[in-house]
């Protein structure tokens, strides 16, 4: 933990925590964010046009076991982002770039190797899964597509972590709008005109990752050009920083790993409803991810402004941060449940053409519309605790809810089916909410010593 004594306090890292100053920050990236639902929307129809629900199914099975792997690895981007902000209100723009140095570095070398793993990867996917012989073949396919394109995924969030540290929030659009772009451009030319189904779909996705890592890295060796101070090479071979680097990571990862457990556990019960029920559960995902991402860009800003506070050391500016984004985060969330419900049949009929599987989203959709009430409280706390460097809290309490996930699967299913495996989701995402905010109060006590500056602007 730092040392935010008040004779280590420097008036000129105080910085303004207004309305405006978190939607500067939350609109860019509620916007960014929201091109990659709605790409998964244009990739369902994609194949949703081929006229056959294990296409789908497939579809959204490879993306689940995709999200799995690399959700490991969205420490590269939440962690960067957190150890940015933080050197940010610290003063230290060697330390900044050093973060994102160190990053970039792993995100290299773990890419290489999940790209070698892809025939493994696959496999497993296939085992843990047990779907449809047709559904596993084309989750097959995607998956052993997708990861030759690791390093470059694993590169850009390194990337979007640095700019969203330092609260760019439009330079992350940019390069959002970038990847998602030409991943769209390239879907419609190579899954639907050309007729390469989930091989297009997949081909398209790494070259929309290609186009932004280069975006990206001009962005960012342009941001380095300008800095005052650089990294030498005792700073990017600090053993302490890396072992705090690797410490706070190995947590997230360990988070996003109980994370995309509930996700594939989720997909998993789904599949063996039958193929018509895996692909309604897949396009109401996609509305449910719609919904949650457009509440993410409020918790982009959480992280960065209370990151860079609490590297400032200022204990007012933490609390405003996490009240203002919380209470727009839950705004948002109310409002995009809404939009779900108003025009989610329509969009369900966009993605897919068969009776059956458009009568079963429709009879689910509310589930998809809750994630607005059931997921804010989560999204944030998670944001707050990541930007604080308090990882291992936010680790167990994922943990926890995932126990909970459980127990709730065991329950209700049995007696609701499909709409128990839905409700099952969302108490999980009361659980993380409650339990991660139920330890903030005395988290602020401990990283906010007594001395320590309370001035806000």
């Amino acid at each position: 933990m730092r040392d935010f004594s008040a004779e280590s306090y420097d008036s000129s890292r105080d910085f303004p925590v207004t309305n405006r100053a978190v939607l500067a920050i939350a609109v860019p990236m509620s916007l960014a964010y929201l091109t990659t639902p709605f790409l998964g929307v244009v990739n369902t129809a994609v194949v949703g046009r081929m006229g056959e629900a294990a296409l789908i199914g497939g579809l959204a099975v490879g993306a689940v076991v995709i999200d799995f792997v690399f959700s490991c690895f969205n420490f590269l981007r939440s962690g960067t982002t957190g150890l940015v902000a933080q050197a940010l209100g610290h003063g230290d723009e060697a330390e900044e770039q050093a973060a994102f140095l160190r990053a970039a570095a792993v995100a290299l070398a773990a890419g290489a190797i999940l790209a070698l793993a892809a025939p493994l990867v696959a496999w497993a996917g296939r085992a843990f899964m047990q779907a449809d012989p047709a559904v596993s073949a084309a989750m097959e396919v995607y998956v052993r597509i997708r990861m030759l394109g690791a390093p470059l995924i694993l590169l850009n969030y390194a990337i979007l972590g640095y700019v969203l540290g330092r609260g760019e929030g439009r330079t992350g659009l940019g390069i959002q709008l970038a990847l998602n772009g030409a991943n769209l451009v390239l879907s419609l030319s190579l899954g639907l005109w050309m007729g390469w189904g989930v091989a297009g779909v997949a081909w398209a996705t790494i070259g929309g990752e290609a186009l932004a890592a280069i975006v990206g890295l001009a962005l960012v060796k342009r941001r380095f050009a300008r800095a005052k101070a650089r990294p030498s090479r005792a700073l990017l071979r600090d053993p302490a920083a890396f072992r705090r680097m690797m410490a706070m990571n190995g947590d997230i990862m360990a988070r996003s790993f109980a994370l995309l457990c509930v996700y594939l556990l989720f997909a998993r019960q789904g599949a063996q409803f039958g193929p018509e029920v895996l692909a309604a559960n897949a396009l109401l995902m996609n509305l449910f991810v719609l919904l949650t991402f457009f509440m993410d860009g409020f918790a982009m800003a959480a992280e960065q402004m209370g990151g860079r506070a609490y590297g400032a050391g200022l204990r007012r500016t933490f609390l405003r941060a996490v009240r203002l984004t919380t209470l727009w985060s839950a705004a948002m969330g109310l409002v995009s449940a809404g939009c779900i419900l108003l025009f989610g049949d329509r969009l369900v009929s966009g993605m897919t053409n068969l009776p059956e599987v458009r009568a079963l989203a429709h009879e689910h959709l509310l589930w998809a519309a809750f994630a607005g009430f059931s997921g804010f409280l989560a999204f944030q706390m998670d944001a707050v605790f990541i930007g604080a460097s308090w990882s291992r809290d936010m680790r167990n309490r994922m943990i926890l809810s995932v126990a909970i996930f459980v127990a709730a699967l065991w329950m209700l299913i049995p007696l609701f089916g499909n709409h128990g495996l839905w409700a099952a989701l969302h108490v999980c995402f009361v659980a993380r909410g409650l339990t991660l905010f139920a330890r903030l109060p005395r988290r602020m006590r401990e990283g906010f010593p007594a001395s320590a500056p309370i001035m806000a602007a």
